[in-house]
């Protein structure tokens, strides 16, 4: 495997992201709980989890602007970019 590699490995009672990608696929997946929890419940997932923060690391992931009060917006786009990066994703699969 070389460095730049990413996989989801599910089998054995486990899931893993291997690599930059996949890990950025998890990434987008937790933020994207959490948007949806905010704008749901107005519950933070933890502390740093401020709108501000929540909507500027969107931006990172999905390359998108957003403003104050766009949670909603973030989160439809995490949705389009966590399918998109699943669909493209290698998924190995193990004997459990």
């Amino acid at each position: 495997m070389t460095e730049k590699e990413s996989f989801v490995e599910v089998g054995g009672g486990h899931t893993t992201f291997v690599g930059p990608d996949a890990t950025l696929l998890f990434a987008a997946a937790a933020l994207r709980s959490a948007i949806n929890l905010y704008v749901k419940t107005g519950l933070k997932a933890n502390r740093a989890y401020t709108p501000s923060n929540m909507l500027a690391a969107a931006s990172r992931i999905t390359g998108k602007p957003y403003k104050r009060g766009g949670l909603k917006r973030a989160s439809a786009d995490l949705d389009l970019w966590i399918d998109a990066m699943k669909a493209a994703m290698p998924i190995e699969r193990k004997g459990d």
